[in-house]
């Protein structure tokens, strides 16, 4: 018996993004690391070729990039791994979504683990004895590489106790090591390309000061992703220290992390959608 009405439909970059606005407005870039990955920005409506150029409000229009999809024309082939290949080749959508299966969490735990079987098939891991989960595609979580990664090196606790929740016995320090390597090179990977991604964005628009909001679960639990990103972010960035640059502008930025996104963001959108409609609506009916 509810009467509702949808005044605009978004999607979690966008709710990312307004979330982060809403207390920073210098927001112009939403990012989601969770389970998959995107992101959104700001851009002038002028280089928007589909807009009309009519819209209400700001000469400006967020755009939905769908980086996930970046590589589907082969262009990523070079960083591409025999193990990224498996987890291609048994995704629902092989041959799609490239960049995302590099980076999002869905995938992340399955390229360590096809790794990580790898060195104990090779007899350089759990001294070559495996078990049923870690040869069942998808058993290894990827919430097990952000917990490896944030255990004590000096007793690996946690990472024992999931090794013997996967079933194997008889781990030894020199194992929980190998893993926790193997764990931080695949995150570290992911956080480097994430960071191509913001860079890429931030010379496209070409602005001073840029708060970047990020949403999803990678990123938030993960021990090391954000500082990951601002150290190769300040790299790539217009104005950064790479090799290549040749840009003259700075771009000063800082990752935020964004609260409820698909929620708060998602009544900021509607909120102001029924702001704008009932302005134009007093527009329309005043005489002239």
């Amino acid at each position: 018996d509810l009467d509702v009405e949808c005044l605009a439909v978004i999607n979690d970059t966008v709710g990312a993004l307004m979330s982060c606005a809403h207390s920073d407005r210098q927001c112009a870039i939403g990012i989601i690391l969770g389970t998959g990955s995107n992101a959104c920005y700001i851009e002038e409506l002028k280089n928007v070729e589909m807009a009309e150029g009519n819209e209400p409000g700001p000469p400006e229009m967020l755009i939905n990039t769908e980086w996930g999809a970046f590589g589907d024309d082969g262009c990523l082939d070079f960083i591409t791994t025999e193990f990224d290949r498996q987890v291609d080749k048994h995704s629902i959508n092989a041959g799609r979504q490239r960049y995302e299966k590099f980076i999002s969490g869905m995938y992340m735990g399955e390229i360590v683990r096809l790794a990580l079987e790898k060195l104990r098939k090779n007899g350089l891991l759990f001294s070559g004895e495996g078990s049923y989960h870690m040869a069942t595609r998808g058993r290894f979580y990827t919430k097990y590489v952000s917990e490896i990664e944030g255990d004590d090196v000096d007793s690996f606790k946690t990472t024992k106790q999931i090794f013997e929740e996967l079933e194997i016995i008889n781990v030894s320090e020199q194992d929980c090591r190998l893993a926790r390597h193997v764990c931080s090179l695949v995150s570290r990977r992911a956080a480097f390309l994430s960071s191509a991604g913001v860079a890429c964005l931030l010379q496209k628009m070409k602005r001073k000061d840029v708060t970047v909001g990020v949403d999803g679960s990678l990123y938030r639990f993960h021990p090391f992703f954000h500082d990951l990103m601002m150290e190769k972010i300040r790299v790539l960035a217009p104005g950064g220290a790479g090799e290549l640059q040749t840009f003259t502008v700075q771009a000063n930025f800082k990752l935020m992390l964004s609260h409820d996104g698909s929620g708060k963001g998602a009544a900021l959108v509607a909120a102001v959608a029924n702001r704008i409609r009932k302005e134009h609506g007093e527009k329309e009916d005043t005489p002239l």
